[in-house]
């Protein structure tokens, strides 16, 4: 009896790659900015979400095309199958980088929100991006203020055994060792998170340095 193969095997093997007539460079001229793909990690309640959409918001603004993947978002239908097992969320991530790299070569600005809880896993996701594309943004904080934050008891409910393998309680949460962008978001507000993400942007290049 076949068994199934691990989550993430390659099974097509006779398919080739279909180059199209409109590159990556083409679609950011008519864009007027750079793809980048912004990976924000962190704790859950850590400000992940609220960050990545605010700085959406932000870049719309300039006139950025974008787009926010959001953990639970993608998991309502892309990774709908998909658990917290160890091996689940290795899965989760390399669906997700993936989508992200399709949105680059748009020539868009994808913001993930995911806790993406391993390094190897995120080191991974870079990989697959060419160099320079891929911005590690670590939304800091400490797991008590996290917990404080935890509108929908989550947190609470791990601690009493009723969630299995929750990031920070009952599953570790590697922190980056070198993320391009590290916000402090205990110690600043909103607002202060998103300027420094757009300065990032300017400094390297994304968004063009002239924009309001």
């Amino acid at each position: 009896m076949n068994q199934p193969a691990p989550p993430g095997t390659k099974k097509s093997s006779n398919v080739v790659w279909c180059a199209t007539h409109v590159s990556r460079a083409d679609r950011e001229r008519l864009n007027g900015h750079r793809g980048a793909v912004l990976w924000f990690t962190g704790l859950s309640g850590s400000g992940k979400s609220t960050i990545s959409s605010a700085v959406e918001s932000r870049l719309h603004q300039l006139g950025c095309r974008t787009y926010v993947c959001d953990g639970d978002n993608i998991r309502h239908g892309l990774n709908g199958d998909l658990g917290f097992s160890p091996a689940d969320r290795v899965e989760n991530i390399r669906r997700i980088a993936e989508v992200a790299k399709l949105f680059l070569d748009a020539g868009m600005i994808v913001l993930t929100a995911f806790i993406s809880p391993y390094r190897a896993d995120r080191a991974k996701a870079r990989e697959r991006m060419p160099r320079g594309d891929f911005i590690e943004v670590y939304c800091r904080c400490p797991l008590e203020v996290c917990e404080r934050r935890d509108v929908k008891g989550m947190y609470r409910r791990a601690r009493a055994g009723e969630i299995k393998e929750f990031t920070g309680i009952s599953a570790p949460y590697e922190e980056p060792e070198a993320a391009e962008i590290v916000l402090n978001t205990d110690e600043r507000s909103q607002e202060e998170c998103v300027d420094a993400v757009i300065r990032y942007l300017r400094q390297t290049g994304v968004v063009a340095a002239e924009l309001p």
